[in-house]
């Protein structure tokens, strides 16, 4: 098994990054992993940490119709360039943590993505020093107000409502190139979403060369690399569950606004 990079909080609330154990004990590092962070004589147990997102971005930068046959069920064409756009990072929420249905919408809509965690200050670079700039991979959910996106002509609101962003549980250093991503709702068996990562239209190291070259990217930061086909609605008490072969699964339940 792939070693699991988490970030996890103490009784206590204290934050620490680790590698979670086949035990399911977390070996503590002394720093986030990218930033070189060694293991310490720290373990915490299973029942002593909360998961938390595995990382703290300053950004999120996601990428909208990364998948020719998305794009075809959204009715337009694939873009000629990567259509990226921002998503705040108080969107995040963890595995396990609830998904709220905000009131000013009537159609939320899940989005199972590979998620790239950047591991080094990246300007500027080529599609090949890009390569070098991806420290891991994790699962999230590009939760989106399908009706405001469609009103608002601009996807900030849709997509920037607070837990719209959950992403984990946890990142791992290296993926098949051709790992299948799918989505599942609720108990059925048969996935909404199924496609392999190979059939993006922009690969991982293009879109972070072109993210590059109009801002920087910072350690931590995270790249969202865009839906496949099999999109659809959500209503408060679903269960959605993704799951990325060589990461695992990321699971949350959509709760309606208190």
């Amino acid at each position: 098994m792939a070693q699991r990079y988490v970030r996890v909080q103490n009784q206590e609330g204290i934050i620490f990054y680790g590698l979670l154990q086949i035990s399911l004990k977390v070996q503590v590092l002394d720093a986030p992993p990218w930033m070189e962070g060694q293991p310490t004589d720290l373990t915490l147990e299973a029942d002593q940490y909360q998961i938390l997102a595995p990382c703290a971005p300053s950004k999120i930068v996601a990428v909208g119709k990364n998948y020719a046959d998305h794009a075809a069920e959204m009715g337009t064409d694939v873009p000629p360039e990567p259509l990226i756009f921002l998503k705040p990072p108080t969107s995040i929420i963890a595995y396990e943590e609830e998904i709220v249905y905000p009131s000013q919408s009537q159609r939320v809509d899940y989005e199972g993505e590979l998620a790239l965690v950047i591991g080094d200050r990246t300007v500027d670079c080529s599609p090949e020093e890009a390569q070098t700039k991806i420290w891991g991979y994790t699962i999230a959910n590009d939760v989106t107000a399908r009706d405001l996106q469609k009103r608002d002509g601009q996807w900030t609101r849709a997509k920037g409502f607070d837990t719209f962003c959950p992403l984990g549980p946890w990142i791992v250093r290296e993926l098949n190139p051709s790992a299948r991503l799918q989505t599942f709702l609720n108990e059925e068996t048969t996935p909404v979403q199924s496609a392999c990562i190979d059939q993006m239209v922009f690969s991982p190291d293009f879109l972070v060369s072109y993210i590059s070259k109009v801002m920087t990217l910072l350690p931590g930061d995270v790249v969202l690399t865009g839906t496949p086909v099999g999109v659809g609605a959500v209503q408060p008490g679903d269960r959605i569950r993704i799951e990325i072969e060589g990461i695992g699964r990321l699971e949350n339940i959509v709760v309606a606004r208190s």
